[in-house]
């Protein structure tokens, strides 16, 4: 393992979603789901990490670590509980948690949706419905109108490819729908929503008097290859598996009418899938999580090169992280996929680990632990791991040196 320096500008940051964390919320499509008994442990996200009650606490911890940039997301069915009705309380909790963050010198980057829907919504049909669209972007206008003043840099959708698809192709996701005419009708439908969104935004912000907003997408990518190059239909299908969970979307959400609908590429990163059909799969024999998924840090760098070549934007790694339940091998995880940024030559500026405290993993409830801190069960008291202290000394040192990397990083990983 070699020593690593990030170059000057490159910072390090910490990324969560409301409804993983936040609790406190019974109005919402996930909400919902557990109450069907669909989440695999049976965690309540109405708890989640009682973030919520825990504001000032987490915000120190955060600080205390070293940690100056920070991606959060809103909770839909909590700022407009009820179509059309804009919670003041709401809104005043987000304002306060930013001023927390800004006051200790700590860059926040919103995401408007992560996932979850309010009920209401949900039962007009979602983003399934085409009326959809214009309900998400008066959400937005009153976000922008509210927090505009605090906030410059936005996400306007997580992971379209992960929602639609889980959402409604497998329907392993709320609402549990099955139909590729409907998982591709959603994906259209929050295109729009994102394109028209980066133009509300931008023209809400300079309304106000501010020239310093960036909008962006985050980009849920993967590295695809042929399980066995020497089979033709497996080298067949990856071309098609990779068009169709993200290639299209990369360009359909990046540009149409020769506009360009993004300030930064926002790629959120995992794994690589071997590709042996239309179906996800994993190499024999790979170093692996403990939710079985294969740790390829080289997948970072062919992603991000997919998007560079669509058009030249700085670079967000707005999502890298993994399931290490015993915090083995996380350190490890986080080294690897920042030592390709570091030899890249790719415009990366931003990497914000997922999580920072352990969280509600959608399906997998809070058996998923990714945190850079630990989450006692029960008390929700929170403890810094041994990857957390690692994590603040990149930040601290800006790099790794021999002596850190000996002392943090070498747990070997699963296989």
């Amino acid at each position: 393992m070699d020593a690593i320096r990030f170059k000057t500008g490159f910072s390090l940051g910490a990324a969560s979603a409301a409804t993983q964390v936040d609790g406190d919320c019974k109005n919402s499509n996930w909400y919902d789901w557990y109450q069907r008994g669909r989440i695999k442990d049976g965690s309540n996200p109405d708890i989640a990490t009682g973030h919520r009650q825990r504001v000032e606490e987490d915000t120190e911890l955060l600080i205390s670590m070293g940690i100056r940039d920070y991606r959060f997301g809103l909770e839909w069915a909590r700022i407009e509980p009820n179509e059309g009705e804009f919670s003041e309380e709401e809104f005043s909790a987000v304002r306060h948690e930013l001023e927390l963050l800004i006051k200790g010198g700590v860059r926040p980057l919103i995401t408007i949706h992560h996932f979850s829907n309010p009920m209401w919504f949900e039962k007009q049909g979602g983003f399934y419905n085409r009326a959809g669209v214009e309900r998400f972007l008066r959400m937005v206008g009153e976000v922008v109108q509210r927090l505009g003043d605090l906030v410059s840099e936005y996400i306007t959708i997580n992971e379209p490819n992960v929602y639609a698809m889980n959402g409604y192709f497998s329907g392993s996701w709320p609402p549990g729908k099955r139909s590729v005419f409907a998982m591709l009708r959603v994906i259209r439908n929050m295109g729009e929503c994102h394109r028209r969104s980066y133009e509300l935004i931008h023209e809400l912000r300079a309304a106000m008097g501010y020239a310093d907003t960036k909008v962006g997408y985050a980009h849920h990518m993967r590295a695809y290859a042929p399980k066995n190059p020497k089979n033709v239909w497996h080298r067949v299908c990856t071309p098609i598996v990779r068009y169709i969970f993200q290639s299209h979307i990369s360009h359909s959400y990046l540009k149409k009418g020769g506009k360009v609908f993004a300030d930064f590429h926002a790629v959120n990163y995992y794994s690589r899938t071997a590709v042996a059909g239309l179906k996800d799969g994993t190499f024999d024999g790979v170093c692996k999580n403990d939710l079985g998924w294969e740790i390829y840090p080289e997948g970072l760098i062919i992603c991000a090169k997919e998007l560079d070549a669509l058009v030249r934007l700085p670079i967000y790694v707005t999502e890298n992280g993994t399931c290490d339940n015993n915090d083995a091998f996380r350190a490890r995880f986080i080294y690897e996929h920042l030592r390709e940024i570091a030899n890249s030559e790719l415009p990366f500026i931003r990497y914000y680990h997922w999580c920072f405290v352990d969280n509600f993993e959608w399906l997998e409830g809070m058996s998923a632990r990714f945190g850079l801190v630990e989450l006692h069960p029960g008390s929700l008291e929170r403890t810094v791991k041994a990857s957390g202290r690692f994590y603040s000394e990149l930040i601290a040192n800006g790099g790794a040196d021999a002596a850190m990397l000996e002392k943090y990083c070498a747990r070997e990983y699963h296989k």
